[in-house]
């Protein structure tokens, strides 16, 4: 049932008249005959009683124009709503490891875009100590972290959630069994990881130093797109946020090896300082990371602005 069909019927319903329905809405009067027959057929049953050029709404059409009242008030207000959200303006930084970087202008980008034409985003990759330095000095207006969970008092947490992460490797990878490892094996294998010393990478790195293990990748790249092609191609192992793999080991590409005496929990959060005042295009960003990239729907922080 199309929408611009209820709303033809509202106004004929009112107007009391297809011919000043057809003049209202700009269209043949031919037109409007045909959408209240479309109407018709698919609710099968009469609408309107014809008689000498006079029209009269029959019990199901009363009924179908209390119903077709509130789509059509509903309707304008989205309208409305997205309206006035296309027409939002302004400048957006935010600061954010690379992984998640590539995440979002990947799958999120282009919607964002078309959502928001006149708000233009810069992202800047930095590591989560970085990030924070960029915040105080007020060079970003919003950070997105992969690392540890972080509070601190000067800054607001618009949204949080742990982040499940594990080795991985090509199933058809000698290393791809069943069978679980410990750290002192991973260790032999031939790795191929995010940059030393920076987010996930951090925690697996003081992980193996715990456990006095020393680790040399074959390979240190910021680019987890190349690192996951090369995983399908057989060759070696990583350490990478589920949402980066998770495509490929649903297609049977890669899979993840059990690593029994690791135990790593990462946080993806979102956040900004507690004095940046929120403007309606940040808010309207910070909504649309929240909806987006974060499984949990609920925005638990929002502050309300001019």
């Amino acid at each position: 049932m199309e929408i611009r069909n209820l709303i033809t019927f509202v106004h004929v319903a009112e107007l009391n008249s297809f011919t000043k329905a057809a003049k209202l809405l700009d269209y043949s009067q031919s037109t409007v005959s045909f959408q209240i027959k479309q109407l018709e057929n698919e609710l099968d049953c009469l609408l309107f009683e014809r008689i000498n050029h006079n029209i009269t709404l029959t019990e199901r059409g009363k009924e179908l124009l209390s119903f077709a009242r509130q789509i059509r008030y509903l309707t304008d207000e989205f309208n409305q709503k997205n309206n006035a959200l296309r027409a939002l303006k302004g400048f957006l930084r935010i600061v954010t490891a690379d992984s998640l970087c590539e995440n979002m202008i990947l799958t999120n980008y282009n919607d964002f875009h078309q959502t928001f034409p006149e708000i233009s985003l810069r992202f800047i990759p930095a590591d989560t100590q970085e990030m924070f330095l960029i915040l105080d000095s007020n060079e970003a207006d919003l950070m997105l972290t992969l690392d540890r969970r972080v509070y601190r008092n000067d800054y607001i947490i618009a949204k949080e959630e742990p982040i499940p992460v594990h080795f991985v490797t090509s199933i058809s990878s000698p290393y791809a069994t069943e069978k679980p490892f410990l750290l002192k094996e991973i260790a032999q294998f031939p790795m191929i990881l995010t940059e030393a010393g920076v987010g996930y990478r951090r925690i697996l790195e003081e992980a193996f130093a715990k456990n006095s293990i020393a680790i040399t990748p074959i390979l240190e790249i910021g680019r987890t797109d190349i690192i996951v092609s090369m995983l399908e191609n057989g060759e070696g192992i990583s350490f990478l946020p589920d949402f980066v793999t998770q495509k490929k080991v649903k297609e049977g590409k890669l899979v993840y090896l059990d690593v029994c005496d690791l135990k790593v929990t990462i946080w993806k959060q979102l956040i900004y300082h507690k004095n940046k005042w929120i403007t309606k295009p940040l808010q309207a960003l910070i909504t649309y990371i929240s909806e987006h990239e974060f499984k949990n729907q609920e925005i638990e922080t929002e502050r309300n602005s001019s």
